[in-house]
Parts: structure tokens; sequence; C-alpha cells
């Protein structure tokens, strides 16, 4: 995977530094949404001269080409996650960020039925369910 995320960014454009590939590196394989920071800090423990507007840069190019996203959480939308591939939903730790892609949810029909009740042309929808993660309900978070 990152392997693409390097790619993806080189036919964008993007110099790919030791430090851009270490974010990289980092944000594929995590399992949790990451802020920004938290991107920072991780990266900065073998690259301390990485600059904080790299991570940035970095994270909102990986956005545009569809390779994150944000996640939303009562602070707004501060942490970002890889994307998975075909339409899933979205369980989210409010402890740890630990993030579980699943599917089975059949609503479409559902909100297809809204949308046409209120003259609405439905493109897309994201379905988000935040609460604890087992680890997180044992530790009292």
């Amino acid at each position: 995977m990152k392997n693409i995320w390097i790619d993806k960014l080189k036919e964008k454009g993007m110099r790919i530094t030791a430090q851009r590939e270490a974010i990289v590196d980092i944000l594929s394989q995590s399992d949790k949404a990451l802020e920004p920071i938290e991107v920072y800090d991780l990266t900065r423990q073998n690259h301390p001269t990485l600059g904080m507007v790299t991570v940035y840069r970095t994270m909102e190019c990986l956005e545009e080409l569809g390779l994150l996203q944000k996640v939303h959480q009562d602070s707004g939308c501060n942490k970002y996650l890889k994307v998975k591939e075909g339409h899933n939903h979205l369980l989210i730790c409010r402890g740890c960020g630990k993030a579980i892609y699943f599917e089975g949810l059949d609503m479409e029909m559902q909100f297809e039925g809204i949308a046409q009740q209120h003259n609405f042309n439905l493109e897309d929808h994201w379905l988000q369910l935040n609460g604890l993660c087992q680890q997180c309900q044992a530790s009292g978070r």
C-alpha cells in the first residue's frame, strides 16, 4: 500500500523525501484515526528535522488523492484515516482512535426514500458510529 501511495504522490508532482515517505508509512499502516500532530510526533522520532508544514501538506495531498479521509469528532474533523475500498461504514473509538470499517447495513433504499421525499438528489452518504472499544472500556477511558 505504501508504494502505491508514494507513486500517487509522485504523479501529483510531490517531491518524495525520507520524511514524506515516513509520513506515508505511518498513515498507510495505522488502524487508528490520527491527528496531524500525532503523525508529526511519530515521524519526528526518526526524522527530528521534520516540519509540521510537511505533515499538513502531505496529509492534504493524500486526502485530495482519495487515500485519506477526515473523521468526524466532537471537536471537529481533525483526524484522518486511510480509506478502504468499496462502500463501508465506520466505528471509531473516542478513547484511542481505533477505527474499524464494517459492511452489511443495507440502508440504501431508506436513504433514497428520504432523498426522494425531500426532492433531493442523493450522491453519497457517510455513516460513522462513535463509542469505546473493548480495551478503552476496560481501562476506564
